[in-house]
């Protein structure tokens, strides 16, 4: 008998493949919130990157822009552009901190804070559609479990991908 004969048949079936199945979801997930989003987001910065960003940001758990950069896995120059966009579209400012009058803090403004409740919104009508096929119980433990494996995660070197270029790359756009 050959070797080929008794080793493990490979799975061919892509819905058995992990990367094809969070593909999947993630390419699911970016069409129903950009849809979402539409005409809303208008003059928004940045689309969905952007979203994520005035989350960041209104979450105040992030210090200041480096830990927002960081939290989010966007190089910090890009992060600079992106949150002068944001002050230029009034969504967000930055303040002295209070803790370290040398450092800055992000902020988000009254108009940030109501354009983001309005997309807060639309996202968790496009998420239900995106996890449809599972009941509510089951999406509550998808969430918790999916939170788990994204955020209990060793930190990364240096040479690993950061989490937008990751999706960028696994989406085969340009990074």
């Amino acid at each position: 008998m050959s070797n080929t004969a008794t080793a493990a048949q490979p799975h061919t079936s892509p819905d058995e493949d992990f990367g094809w199945t969070l593909g999947v979801l993630v390419r699911n997930y970016q069409n129903a919130t950009n849809a979402a989003m539409g005409e809303s987001v208008g003059e928004f910065p940045h689309g969905a990157r952007g979203y994520q960003v005035l989350v960041a940001v209104v979450s105040g758990e992030q210090p200041n822009q480096l830990a927002l950069a960081q939290h989010l896995g966007i190089d910090r120059t890009v992060m600079t552009y992106l949150v002068d966009d944001f002050v230029k579209a009034g969504l967000v400012e930055r303040q002295l901190n209070p803790a370290d009058r040398r450092a800055r803090i992000v902020v988000a403004t009254d108009s940030g804070l109501a354009i983001l409740a309005d997309l807060q919104q639309r996202v968790a009508e496009a998420e239900r559609a995106v996890l449809g096929a599972l009941a509510d119980d089951e999406r509550e433990l998808f969430r918790s479990l999916l939170r788990r494996v994204a955020c209990d995660v060793p930190s990364v070197s240096e040479h690993d991908l950061g989490a937008c270029e990751a999706v960028e790359k696994m989406l085969g756009a340009k990074a």
